[in-house]
């Protein structure tokens, strides 16, 4: 019985658990800029979900938006008066819904008040122009590109924003890069020219400046279906937008062929698939066209209506609500002007200040190296006065030193002068003794020829002398040889007279003396000539010798009197000179 106690308690707190936990679907909602997640009930109507949406997103000009979702082959926006999980939304979890703008405004400027309203609707145009489901000309796909990086970036730096900076954006549709042969440089190029002419320009303005050209272009908020008409069953396009109904050909989405505004429209009907268009003009034909499925239908209806309310809205009185929105937005929009104004004149100050630190740093820079200069040169000339102190005192002491040296100098000069007084005598005398050398040797040599001759004259009187001898001779044998028969014939000789042998020894002898004395002589001769020859060389070799040192004599007078010369030089010079020049000037003497 525990037991079943037990299990009957716990049935009933699971029981009771249910009941007290309500039943709820997740939804995941995408704007423009951000995905967010809910957590639903299951009673909860369209107005709830889409409520607790705009709150978050923090929008009170609600009546431009709705939560759109995708069924099969089309899309539908979520009814506000009906639960949630009673339409056809899809049966995912979580459940998408896209928070997009359902109607758009006739004149951006005027109707969009909140800056959030004006930032999702610049969101939703530019990726519909990306997109290409609203045509924009190249021109103004580059200017409105130019307007979406000034609302990205700010105002345009050339040091900060350097080429290549867009390449991540998505600023151009295909269709206009591909319709040119330009590279995204180049593209680059063009938006950033339009791009820094903006300066100046906040986020907002520069969003409004986008919406503000895109609001003319043929196609923007412009809601396109596929129409039959009734009679000729051909095919065509209905655009819904905030100025009325729109009748186009397929092919053509930019100029319609029949329009139909809100402020001539009595009514407009449909049942099933037919459409009926009442002109308020009675006169006027009713225009009817086809519609093949059923939930376009509805989908037209709904955007007509809610265009036609808003037309009509736009032309009343603005309500109370609007009014303190308008009030709140002009507030704030003159609040963040002066904001504006006051960072850009604080940003103007601190590019200023920072001018005037930059040129303040430049000019400390330029204090530093100059105090730097100045203090480098105050130790040159600490150091130069240094040097040349110390090059005075050398001064000092070098021309102490040159008083000194140049009393030595004049005493050296004093005796050179004496020197060359002395060897000027002494090369007077030398002069004198080779003149009278000179003299001498012209004299050894004329009596030396002088002699020559002599010995030739002795040559020839010996010549001479050996001629008479031989002759004498020649006679002596020839008288001899007469005179022996006549001495043959005595046997016994006499006696020779005592003359006559003592004449012919002493002839014999004379004869034998003469010729002895002539070869004495002519050996005497030629000695002295040989003597005389040797004489008069050793006088030529004197002669050279005396030459030679008057030449000697000569040069030594001269490299006196450059002593002479420099030591007077010296002797004027000024007492500051450099050591090697007195060195120089010591050792020249």
């Amino acid at each position: 019985m525990e037991d079943g106690h037990n299990k009957g308690a716990s049935k009933m707190s699971i029981l009771g658990l249910k009941k007290k936990q309500p039943k709820t679907f997740k939804v995941k909602v995408i704007t423009m800029d951000a995905e967010m997640e809910f957590s639903c009930e299951v009673k909860w109507k369209g107005k709830d979900l889409f409520d607790l949406v705009c709150r978050t997103v923090g929008l009170r000009e609600t009546w431009f938006f709705g939560l759109r979702y995708t069924v099969k082959d089309t899309y539908a926006w979520l009814k506000t008066e009906k639960r949630v999980l009673d339409q056809e939304v899809p049966k995912d979890s979580p459940i998408t819904f896209h928070f997009l703008a359902k109607f758009f405004p006739e004149k951006v400027e005027e109707e969009l008040v909140q800056e959030i309203t004006q930032h999702l609707f610049f969101l939703q145009v530019k990726k519909q122009i990306l997109d290409e489901e609203i045509f924009c000309s190249p021109e103004a796909s580059v200017l409105l590109a130019s307007y979406a990086v000034q609302a990205k970036y700010g105002d345009y730096e050339p040091n900060f924003h350097k080429p290549g900076f867009l390449a991540q954006d998505e600023l151009l549709p295909k269709r206009v890069l591909m319709q040119y042969q330009m590279t995204a440089d180049m593209w680059e190029e063009k938006i950033t020219a339009w791009y820094a002419e903006h300066r100046g320009i906040a986020r907002d303005e520069a969003e409004m400046d986008y919406l503000k050209i895109a609001q003319d272009l043929d196609m923007y908020g412009v809601s396109y279906f596929a129409i039959t008409q009734n009679k000729r069953d051909t095919d065509l396009l209905l655009g819904v937008d905030a100025q009325g109904l729109h009748i186009y050909s397929p092919n053509s989405k930019l100029n319609p062929n029949k329009s139909f505004p809100w402020s001539g429209i009595r009514n407009i009907s449909y049942s099933e698939k037919e459409f009926t268009i009442k002109p308020l003009d009675k006169k006027k034909d009713v225009f009817k066209f086809y519609s093949s499925q059923l939930r376009v239908n509805k989908l037209i209806l709904q955007l007509c209506i809610g265009n036609h309310d808003l037309f009509m809205r736009r032309r009343k009185v603005d309500s109370i609500e609007v009014q303190q929105m308008k009030s709140q937005a002009k507030e704030e929009k003159a609040r963040k002007k002066v904001e504006r104004q006051i960072l850009a004149r604080e940003k103007q100050m601190r590019e200023e200040a920072e001018r005037a630190k930059e040129e303040m740093e430049r000019r400390l820079f330029q204090l530093q190296d100059e105090a730097r200069l100045a203090n480098e040169a105050l130790l040159r000339s600490e150091e130069t006065a240094d040097l040349l102190a110390e090059k005075a005192q050398i001064a000092e002491e070098e021309a102490k030193l040159l008083a000194h040296k140049a009393a030595e100098a004049e005493q050296e000069r004093q005796r050179i002068e004496a020197t060359a007084l002395k060897t000027k005598e002494e090369k007077r005398l030398m002069e004198q003794k080779m003149r009278e050398a000179e003299q001498l040797a012209v004299k050894l040599v004329e009596q030396s020829e002088r002699r020559s001759k002599e010995a030739d004259h002795l040559k020839q009187d010996l010549t001479e002398a050996k001629d008479a001898e031989r002759r004498a001779k020649q006679k002596l044998l020839e008288i001899t040889k007469t005179s022996y028969p006549l001495i043959a014939a005595y046997s016994t000789p006499p006696p020779p007279p005592e003359g006559g042998d003592l004449a012919l020894g002493s002839g014999s002898m004379r004869i034998d003396f003469k010729d002895s004395d002539m070869k004495r002589l002519s050996m005497e001769i030629e000695r002295e000539r040989l003597e005389y020859v040797e004489k008069s060389k050793h006088l030529q070799d004197q002669l050279k010798e005396l030459k030679s040192e008057i030449e000697s004599l000569k040069l030594e007078e001269q490299q006196q009197q450059a002593g002479v010369y420099s030591l007077r030089n010296e002797a004027r010079e000024p007492p500051y000179m450099p050591h090697s020049n007195i060195r120089t000037t010591l050792h020249a003497p």
